[in-house]
């Protein structure tokens, strides 16, 4: 084989571009229209249900207020309310720092706030969910089941330093008390599309969502 340069493969202009492209994507921040809510499409398939963008902001107020100045917030299961607090529509929402932690890798694209989440391994965790790191939890299980809730228990009492929101169906409120010691509110969350249960929210401190 010849030693000179002109044997050396070489990429074509637009596949330099295209590589270019690529690791500004990777390196770069998220835009801001991803925070949107629904910026990513919920995937059923995993039982992604979003919050109506009224919903999603309620309890974006809630977490701002609870996690005071400085304050962490962690949202297990509940991407579409850490999409509504990155927005920076909510106010104060500047003010705290958030993670999400989810399964659905697509959002491993907010960089640093993604936390890989699977419940069958509820403390499984990268060092960002950090044990007692977070004033206060929001926590959607994914699936509507006795399992799923313990597990999922089991990631929210390790991340909280007390407070805890829970948003589940209201079938669950007595193994719900009994896990995280919540109690049912008054409030009722909505999704952009309509589910089939009674689905309510549970909190364990006192909240402007129980009047």
């Amino acid at each position: 084989m010849s030693d000179s340069d002109d044997d050396v493969p070489a990429l074509s202009a637009h596949t330099l571009a295209a590589l270019q492209e690529f690791y500004q994507q990777t390196s770069s921040p998220p835009a801001a229209d991803q925070f949107t809510v629904g910026a990513v499409e919920e995937d059923w398939r995993m039982s992604q249900f979003w919050y109506s963008d009224e919903t999603a902001t309620r309890l974006a107020e809630e977490l701002v207020q609870e996690a005071g100045e400085g304050g962490r917030v962690a949202c297990v299961s509940a991407p579409s309310v850490y999409q509504k607090l990155k927005q920076g529509s909510v106010l104060g929402s500047d003010r705290v720092s958030v993670v999400v932690l989810e399964f659905d890798r697509r959002f491993a694209s907010y960089g640093e706030d993604f936390v890989f989440y699977d419940y069958n391994e509820p403390l499984a965790l990268a060092a960002a969910a950090a044990p007692r790191g977070f004033d206060v939890v929001l926590v959607d299980p994914p699936y509507l089941s006795e399992e799923c809730l313990r597990k999922v228990s089991e990631t929210v009492k390790y991340l909280s330093k007390g407070k805890v929101l829970l948003c589940t169906g209201a079938v669950m409120e007595e193994l719900a008390g009994e896990l995280l010691g919540v109690r049912m509110c008054d409030f009722r969350p909505e999704h952009n599309r309509n589910l089939s249960n009674d689905f309510r929210c549970f909190v364990n401190y006192p909240s402007r969502l129980r009047s």
